[in-house]
């Protein structure tokens, strides 16, 4: 039996986003020169900035913006260097695109001027522990804050060391960033919690999250997935020995954003925002077969 999904809304400064109603999409921009999928793509403000309109075009309901790699072995990017990156794009787009910024940052310093410049969403992959100061922010701002499961830390997290219980792990994790959430002020109604496909943890234990997701969403919190292009399903769709490239990880992606939707998910993180959107919407029926097409 497919689980009822909760309905929650998030407060951002310029709407109110339901979720469980249907599934929302965030679209990824990495503005990076090393993220794992596209790094160095949208480098340059011109090409990032189209990127997003694109995005936006394609259905995108959140748009999610980074301007530091976390992909495994990745080394921390200075916050003078992050914010030289996202702020031009900020900047660019304030008034002019219709969908929300997120801003994917674990630093409390780049999430304050992120949000002075027009982004409405904190996404900390830390869960606050880079930087718990973000959730001072975010609750001084009165925003979303969506918090990640990571085990470790990005230059080291998938060179061993995983939880004997992956789910057990990742519970735990989460709770204890949502005290830490909780105690700088952020409104329970404004906490989405991530478990973090491909953040410390194996090639099994990312499908063992994807089962489990019913269990985390018992914790009373919206859940967003972000499978998209991860190493894990290049593992899966390798061929003679070979990890699939990214770009050949869509169908693999498409599989788990449906077994993330099914399983409970009210937001998906992805990079391929027009076909995922379909995905969504499919998926969506399977869930309420009664429900009425998005126009």
């Amino acid at each position: 039996m497919i689980p009822r999904r909760r309905v929650f809304r998030l407060r951002l400064p310029s709407r109110i986003l339901e979720l469980g109603q249907r599934t929302l999409v965030m679209g990824v921009l990495n503005v990076t020169p090393d993220s794992f999928s596209d790094g160095g793509k949208f480098l340059e403000p011109e090409s990032a900035i189209e990127r997003a309109f694109a995005i936006e075009r394609a259905g995108a309901d959140i748009l999610d913006i980074g301007g530091e790699s976390t992909r495994p072995g990745s080394v921390e990017t200075p916050a003078s260097e992050e914010l030289d990156r996202i702020l031009p794009i900020l900047e660019a787009l304030r008034g002019r695109l219709k969908i929300p910024v997120s801003v994917d940052t674990r630093r409390a310093s780049v999430a304050e001027i992120a949000l002075r410049a027009g982004a409405e969403l904190l996404n900390d992959v830390s869960g606050l522990k880079n930087d718990p100061k973000i959730a001072e922010v975010a609750a001084r701002h009165r925003v979303p804050l969506i918090l990640m499961h990571m085990r470790g830390e990005p230059r080291t997290m998938q060179s061993g060391g995983f939880a004997r219980d992956v789910t057990q792990d990742v519970l735990h994790g989460l709770r204890k960033s949502v005290a830490v959430a909780r105690k700088a002020g952020v409104a329970k109604s404004q906490i989405i919690l991530d478990p973090g496909i491909g953040f410390g943890k194996s090639f099994a234990q990312n499908y063992e999250i994807l089962q489990k997701l019913p269990q985390l969403a018992k914790l009373g919190y919206p859940l967003l997935v972000g499978t998209s292009r991860k190493s894990f399903l290049g593992a899966t769709l390798a061929r003679d020995g070979k990890l699939a490239a990214p770009e050949e990880r869509i169908w693999g992606t498409a599989a788990t954003v449906t077994a993330s939707i099914l399983d409970g998910a009210h937001i998906v993180r992805v990079h391929d925002v027009e076909e995922m959107m379909q995905v969504a919407s499919v998926a969506d029926c399977v869930v309420d077969p009664k429900r009425e097409p998005k126009n």
